[in-house]
């Protein structure tokens, strides 16, 4: 999902800058509302852009305009909660442009987008429902596999966008090849998501599983 140097030029980086920011801000203030009665929501998000920092350095590979990464935002966003995941993408790609990346700062915004507006789509249009305790709806593979697909949808969405307002000429089977390699994350990843709420609603009770993650709102199919 890192758009390479050169497809952007500098005035919509600028403005995906200013878009970023004012998604971060916009997670910061709800944040702020859940951390009166949970405190630890902090520490989430924190450990949300170490793991996310995590996936992206354990696998990435150039894939035409873009990259292919192993994101991990489904495990981050059933087992850490929405805000968490959110804030985490923007803390972990700032960390990762200075620690590993410094060449991905200059798309910082644009690649924050790429990753934050998914997820908003995806918890506010199917995802939320889960951490509701009152409506009790239960995840099971197949909608876990669904929440997957939505959001990298969205992801491979987003890097189309920023391709169609760039600067360079594109053609459509790169993004199309980009698209089609994440279907092997889509794939992957929702093991991955089953087997982290799974173990942790194993242990939801132990003190700090309580505190550092979102399960004990969840219910298993």
């Amino acid at each position: 999902m890192h758009i390479e140097p050169g497809y952007v030029i500098h005035a919509k980086v600028v403005a995906a800058n200013a878009g970023a920011i004012g998604v971060f801000a916009w997670g910061c203030k709800e944040q702020i509302k859940e951390f009166i009665a949970k405190p630890w929501v902090v520490l989430k998000t924190l450990l949300a852009a170490g793991i996310f920092t995590v996936f992206m350095q354990s696998f990435h590979m150039p894939v035409g305009p873009s990259e292919l990464h192993f994101v991990g935002a489904m495990a981050m966003y059933l087992t850490l909660g929405f805000t968490p995941t959110l804030l985490g993408f923007g803390i972990g790609l700032l960390f990762q442009g200075l620690v590993f990346n410094p060449g991905d700062l200059y798309h910082l915004g644009v690649n924050s987008l790429s990753l934050m507006l998914p997820l908003i789509g995806v918890h506010y249009a199917a995802g939320r429902k889960y951490f509701d305790q009152s409506l009790n709806k239960r995840l099971s593979w197949a909608r876990i596999l669904k929440l997957d697909g939505m959001y990298y949808a969205g992801v491979t969405g987003m890097v189309g966008f920023w391709l169609v307002i760039g600067d360079v000429a594109t053609p459509f089977s790169a993004w199309a090849t980009f698209t089609a390699s994440y279907l092997a994350i889509v794939a992957l990843e929702p093991l991955v998501t089953y087997g982290a709420v799974r173990g942790l609603k194993a242990v939801e009770d132990n003190r700090l599983v309580a505190r550092l993650t979102a399960v004990r709102d969840l219910r298993i199919a």
